[in-house]
């Protein structure tokens, strides 16, 4: 709170590499107040922070106003560039911990863990005024000069790790397609056993075929703009789908029936892989608008395609680059466009201009569309 000669801030001090720092909990309408940006012209080597990314404010703040009773945000880290006092409420080993932290009017707040957090609650409070009253954790380290500001920001971004997109999907109750995903893999018999649920990325000896960050991505593009009425029923859309299609890739039951490792799938085959999953998605969008009675019989011709990693003459450019699957945008059009030909169904304008553009520039001849 604002005080006749400075701060005020409840707080307990604590020690951290024998250097005092304190925490306090904040009112949400005071961070914009003494957090003020004031570096983002100067070069990167007279900054303590990088330069805001003004992109990511809006999705941030809408995140604090459409969940206003279940957001969740981690404290602020800030350094303090001033001399303070730190009044304790007695002398005992409790009480000399828990205090309130004096800060003179003149002191400078440098951030150096949460900017976007800090304007993202500037831009939601301007939506939502009655959001001032709430409050957000914040560290505060005391620190004269920039060099230790630096530091600071290098340190606690030396380690952070974001969690695999698959982990992300997992944990994530807001998102209507994270729960279709998991709804989705908990009811199919084909992929219950399957699916790597924790990472996104597969190493040779995984079990696993697919990843669920693979399965969201496709499952995203299969019912993209098809209006179900509810989760259970998308969800049985979409196994319905998945499961039709598993039953022209032999290979798919073989891992898991245990008769071949998923690795030695991967290792031969790209029909496993994410970016041909998500073209099976749109592929399978597409089917299910234009034939939406008989699109089972349509997928027959999925078995029709050599799905070898070795047919480099079909997939090289599309779903392989250097001989490497690739899931770039350019890659999974591409792919997408294979499929939906041999499915006999057209291409849209932007995938026809993709498509000729790859053929020409390829020298090859253009692909021959399913009878």
């Amino acid at each position: 709170m604002d005080h006749k000669f400075g701060y005020a801030f409840p707080a307990i001090r604590g020690i951290q590499a024998k250097r005092e720092y304190y925490v306090s909990m904040c009112p949400l309408r005071l961070i914009p107040k003494i957090f003020l940006f004031d570096e983002e012209e100067l070069v990167p080597e007279l900054r303590a922070q990088r330069i805001l990314n003004k992109s990511r404010i809006p999705d941030l703040a809408r995140y604090v106003t459409d969940n206003d009773d279940s957001y969740v945000f981690s404290a602020i880290t800030a350094s303090i560039d001033a001399k303070v006092e730190f009044e304790s409420l007695g002398e005992g080993e409790s009480d000399s911990k828990i205090g309130v932290l004096r800060v003179p009017m003149d002191a400078r707040f440098i951030i150096n863990d949460g900017q976007h957090r800090r304007a993202a609650i500037e831009t939601a409070m301007r939506e939502r005024p009655e959001l001032a009253d709430e409050t957000i954790a914040v560290v505060f380290f005391l620190d004269r000069g920039l060099k230790r500001c630096q530091q600071m920001f290098a340190d606690l971004n030396r380690h952070a790790i974001r969690p695999s997109r698959s982990l992300g999907v997992l944990y994530d109750h807001r998102d209507d397609r994270a729960h279709l995903a998991r709804l989705m893999i908990m009811k199919s018999r084909i992929f219950r056993d399957i699916v790597e649920m924790e990472r996104s990325t597969l190493s040779q000896r995984s079990r696993k075929l697919f990843t669920l960050s693979a399965i969201y991505n496709a499952n995203a593009e299969l019912l993209d703009r098809i209006d179900l009425k509810d989760r259970e029923k998308a969800a049985d859309k979409a196994r319905e789908y998945w499961e039709a299609v598993a039953t022209q890739f032999k290979e798919w039951e073989q891992v898991r029936e245990g008769d071949i490792s998923a690795g030695e799938v991967r290792q031969s085959f790209i029909h496993s892989h994410g970016v041909v999953l998500q073209a099976l998605g749109i592929a399978g969008n597409a089917l299910l608008r234009a034939r939406p009675k008989s699109w089972k019989n349509s997928l027959k011709s999925l078995s029709r395609i050599d799905w070898s990693r070795n047919n480099s003459e079909l997939w090289e450019g599309r779903a392989l680059t250097g001989g490497r699957v690739s899931k770039g945008s350019n890659n999974l059009r591409l792919t997408a466009n294979v499929i939906k030909e041999e499915l006999g169904l057209e291409l849209s304008p932007e995938e026809l201009r993709v498509e000729e553009a790859f053929m020409g520039g390829s020298g090859r001849g253009r692909r021959r569309k399913a009878s």
